[in-house]
């Protein structure tokens, strides 16, 4: 009867000891819904706190924020991941350096899982983890994350300048088609300079942008410019063979 008693109780204890923990799987849409709005009113009077240089107040709000995070959408989410990251700038702007490179370093651990290393969000924890080695003194290490940050947003750069180039080209083609020649023969210009400055003289990208260029000129009839720029195409398998212009019988 005491074993009885003795299991009894225990069951109670642990049952009690469980409530108050969310558990993702058991709480409803509209619950994890209503959890994460308050998970995010409290990270921004953490970020408001944080801004007025009430590093400990926005602490206290960034941990309130977590708690929630981290049972409703799990440890490893880009969004539990921000607050990682929010609490360990306040802790370095606390002078806790230990505690700063703990969440900053667990931040960047699911950025790299999650984005890759070649992502914006994961070039911030590079970011913000070189600063804070150099606020240790950490000289070396300071550098080395410093410059993975660097050729993180040179390749960021990269890639929106080759999309930039790419939608000056298609405009191009756009105004071209509706007989917009000025306005086709600027968009090629500036998808041209982009490509020059991306690929070099010599490259096919750019090859391309000079044939736009001396077709879009030989349609226009100044055969001059046209002739001018599709010398300018160099590989002989991109070469733009201009028909000769017959003007009163003469070549």
């Amino acid at each position: 009867m005491k074993n009885i008693f003795f299991v009894i109780i225990t069951f109670m204890i642990v049952g009690c000891s469980n409530r108050g923990f969310y558990n993702s799987t058991e709480i409803s849409s509209v619950e994890k819904k209503a959890l994460l709005q308050e998970a995010n009113i409290l990270n921004n009077r953490g970020v408001q706190a944080y801004k007025k240089g009430n590093y400990k107040i926005s602490i206290n709000y960034y941990r309130k924020a977590i708690a929630i995070k981290e049972k409703v959408l799990g440890e490893n989410d880009l969004n539990t991941a921000t607050s990682y990251n929010n609490l360990g700038l306040a802790y370095k702007r606390d002078k806790n350096y230990p505690k700063a490179l703990a969440y900053i370093s667990t931040a960047l651990k699911i950025r790299e899982k999650i984005l890759g290393k070649n992502d914006t969000q994961t070039a911030q924890s590079y970011n913000n983890l070189g600063t804070l080695y150099a606020t240790m003194g950490e000289s070396d290490k300071a550098i080395n994350y410093t410059e993975k940050t660097v050729k993180i947003k040179k390749e960021i750069i990269k890639k929106e300048q080759k999309a930039t180039a790419t939608a000056y080209n298609n405009l191009a083609v756009l105004n071209e088609e509706i007989g917009e020649y000025k306005k086709a023969l600027a968009n090629y210009f500036k998808a041209l300079e982009i490509n020059k400055n991306l690929y070099g003289e010599e490259h096919p990208i750019t090859q391309n942008s000079y044939k736009n260029i001396a077709l879009l000129y030989y349609t226009m009839g100044n055969y001059k410019e046209a002739s001018k720029y599709s010398k300018l195409a160099k590989y002989k398998s991109e070469e733009i063979e201009l028909e000769p212009i017959i003007v009163n019988g003469k070549n």
